[in-house]
């Protein structure tokens, strides 16, 4: 799967935030809010394909989880980030 075009994290007031632009509209009706182990993910994987195996080896290399709490959370944030529509298979 890869990041969709145009969605890009924003970090404003102390929160982070995937905002849809496209070329000439910015989509605020699609504004998602992301915690900071998200952010993280999302700054790693943009503009690139990935799974959610990917993520998982990513969280296990920067916070201190095993693989299987790593694995069941990346697999969350696969389907949030599907159902947000942020990301495309």
């Amino acid at each position: 799967m890869k990041t969709k075009k145009g969605c890009q994290l924003r970090h404003v007031c102390g929160e982070y935030f995937i905002i849809d632009e496209d070329d000439e509209n910015i989509d605020v009706t699609t504004l998602i809010s992301m915690n900071e182990s998200a952010a993280y993910l999302w700054e790693k994987v943009v503009g690139t394909t990935f799974t959610a195996d990917d993520l998982a080896r990513l969280l296990c290399e920067e916070y201190e989880v095993d693989e299987a709490t790593a694995k069941r959370d990346a697999e969350v944030t696969v389907k949030e980030w599907h159902e947000a529509g942020i990301i495309i298979d």
